[in-house]
């Protein structure tokens, strides 16, 4: 599930797209044995993959997109359908991602809806020949809230070479700039592997330089064409989450995390060890809920398929036949991911489970059960 405004509500943001669907696993949790918990009332992000269609070949494409759309993407009157839906929960972020939502010729309309709907939405959309600045521009006079770009890596070779297409790094280069122009704040999406994991100091250095108000960081969970050789370890990930830390001190945007749940942990480990005055204890328990697949956060497929994330490609429902409000608050998937007590392993005995509570996409990926402990968490759970 690319994302935008939910920095500003400290949410786990995932953008992205969906390689098929996926029956529940022989070791998947009890959905029926579940308690209401936090974000039982409605999800803090909507994320809707307009299409599936893109001109890029990103090496982690969750989708494995390709250039023409499918023919039974939701309608136009089907988009302000659920647009409608979206504005009576009082969803407070929403999110347009694809694919390239460029590729479709209602785009426009479309966030001129949500605008008159009081829907505040933002875009993904991929750095292509479509991304021209006058599409910026009336993006901006549509009602667009903000604007995110990918950009993985602080050169064109490193970016370029991810992306699979030349060009794409210098068109977000010049995306900023257009958004600057329009007075469109812009946060830039950055996904950490192995190939790009020794240059992020350097990326901290150019997002301070381009002006960006968030930095979206996601770790990469192998889906798609997404490889598991590529995905960091949990010692790499430690590395990452401290440069992290350490550049949030300094820098003037926010860094926030996708697929990288653990990092709420680290943040409050690190504050606990500054402070006089609190203890970890307090910390926890003052800390906001985190918002996790499933768990406040609602993926909508380019065919209406609602799923926790982006990167979890269990279905609940469609959006065609049964209302979003119903989806997210009754389906035994989104229950049962919503309750911490479900989790398993060192994740259901972590004493920041409900800060943090791992990424489910990643322990589905690699162990076929949502509810697995998160694979890349080096942290053995302690008594607060």
């Amino acid at each position: 599930m690319a994302c935008s405004l939910a920095g500003d509500l400290h949410c786990c943001l995932h953008s992205g797209n969906l390689n098929g669907q996926a029956a529940v696993a022989h070791t998947s949790p009890n959905f029926e044995a579940v308690k209401p918990r936090a974000f039982d009332a409605r999800p803090m992000l909507v994320i809707w993959e307009m299409t599936q269609a893109c001109d890029l070949n990103c090496a982690h494409c969750r989708a494995n997109a390709r250039p023409r759309r499918h023919p039974l993407e939701l309608s136009t009157a089907e988009a302000f359908h659920l647009i409608d839906q979206i504005a009576e929960m009082r969803v407070p972020l929403f999110v347009l991602t694809g694919g390239d939502p460029l590729k479709r010729p209602d785009i426009m309309p479309i966030v001129q809806y949500a605008c008159r709907r009081g829907v505040r939405t933002s875009l993904t959309p991929s750095t292509t020949p479509l991304l021209v600045r006058d599409a910026v521009f009336k993006l901006k006079e549509s009602g667009l809230m903000r604007l995110a770009l990918s950009l993985d890596g602080s050169t064109a070779d490193l970016h370029d070479g991810f992306r699979g297409v030349a060009g794409s790094y210098q068109r977000a280069l010049d995306a900023v700039g257009w958004c600057h122009e329009a007075g469109l704040p812009v946060q830039v999406n950055t996904t950490v592997s192995h190939h790009n994991l020794a240059d992020l100091d350097n990326m901290t250095e150019l997002l301070s330089s381009i002006r960006v108000v968030l930095w979206s960081v996601f770790f990469l969970v192998p889906t798609g064409r997404a490889q598991l050789d590529q995905m960091l370890t949990s010692e790499e990930h430690e590395q990452v989450f401290a440069k992290l830390y350490a550049a949030s001190k300094r820098v003037k945007f926010h860094i926030k995390t996708t697929e990288g749940q653990h990092y709420r942990r680290y943040v409050l480990q690190e504050r606990a060890l500054e402070s006089t005055s609190k203890s970890k204890a307090d910390l926890i328990a003052r800390a906001p809920k985190g918002v996790n697949d499933g768990k406040g956060f609602v993926f909508v497929s380019h065919t209406g398929e609602v799923y926790p994330s982006g990167f979890l490609p269990l279905p609940a429902g469609n959006v065609l036949w049964e209302p979003l409000s119903q989806i997210y608050l009754n389906s035994p998937l989104f229950r049962a991911l919503r309750d911490t007590s479900q989790l398993k392993g060192k994740c259901g005995r972590c004493e920041y489970k409900d800060v943090c509570g791992g990424s489910r996409a990643r322990a589905y990926a690699l162990n076929h059960d949502p509810l697995a402990e998160e694979p890349c968490c080096q942290y053995i759970p302690q008594s607060c």
